[in-house]
């Protein structure tokens, strides 16, 4: 049962030390996006590793769309592998949807997890004016799912640029262009359609673990607002606004990203 699990997510396990970080990715990526990040924190921490079902190596063939109808039931995968590694209480890094995951996984079951690290987090992409600012109007969020039904190449090539940003680093734009549209079109369809319309925010208060929020700069995807909110909803929660820029600033900027994690855990020893 165990050995399912790990193989289907193809959990990787590097370093070693007293404390377990896993490392989870976020919607269109997988878990290579953190090959600058996880060396670095493996040098005296034990770091996991893993591909939602459906990214990366994942086993896809156990996908089904009523299994994953919700971010709750990613949730559910991320509790499978903390049982199957038998390693809690962990630090989860989870960037983008995956610090949406990785909270609602901690809700449930709140003694498997030290600590949450959320890069770029937004609980709800949607703008609900007034009193909140996700930072997509709704027309903006069905645009972008029929881009993707009509040709998933040219809204992987709009968005990765959108998400990015860094414009003097053009091999890390085309990289998540393509790591957008590699995967099964009927999954990644699929999860676009649970991360983009999902609102999580009534969840927020639930949360009884601490949590770092690392907010990029000029973010399109997570606005700063965003970091804002969940700063003030979520309780024993730490705010941190990155020099990074964009989106995705373990791949941008990962000696930052290690250094704000490291230094958060340094104070919660």
């Amino acid at each position: 049962m165990a050995e399912g699990v790990l193989a289907r997510h193809h959990v990787m396990d590097m370093g070693s030390g007293d404390r377990v970080i896993v490392l989870a990715h976020g919607f269109g990526c997988d878990q290579r996006m953190w090959r600058h990040v996880a060396p670095a924190l493996a040098a005296d921490h034990r770091v996991i590793l893993f591909d939602h079902v459906g990214s990366g190596r994942s086993d896809a063939s156990s996908w089904r769309p009523e299994r994953y109808a919700s971010l709750a039931d990613y949730g559910r995968d991320v509790i499978e592998i903390l049982d199957a590694l038998k390693c809690g209480p962990v630090v989860f890094v989870g960037h983008s949807v995956s610090s949406s995951i990785g909270m609602l996984a901690a809700i449930a079951r709140p003694e498997l997890f030290e600590r949450l690290v959320m890069l770029c987090p937004n609980p709800c992409f949607v703008n609900d004016p007034p009193a909140y600012e996700g930072g997509f109007e709704r027309e903006d969020i069905m645009d972008l799912l029929e881009l993707m039904d009509r040709n998933m190449s040219d809204w992987a090539n709009f968005f990765a640029p959108v998400a990015m940003k860094n414009e003097d680093q053009p091999a890390l734009r085309s990289e998540l262009a393509q790591s957008l549209c590699a995967g099964d079109p009927v999954i990644v369809r699929h999860f676009a359609q649970l991360v983009f319309w999902a609102d999580v925010r009534d969840r927020l208060p639930l949360l009884r673990v601490p949590s770092l929020i690392l907010q990029g700069g000029d973010d399109s995807i997570a606005p700063l607002s965003v970091g804002d909110y969940m700063h003030a909803h979520l309780p024993q929660s730490t705010l941190v606004r990155m020099a990074a820029s964009g989106h995705c600033p373990h791949m941008s900027h990962p000696s930052e990203t290690v250094q704000l994690i490291r230094a958060y855990l340094d104070t919660t020893v």
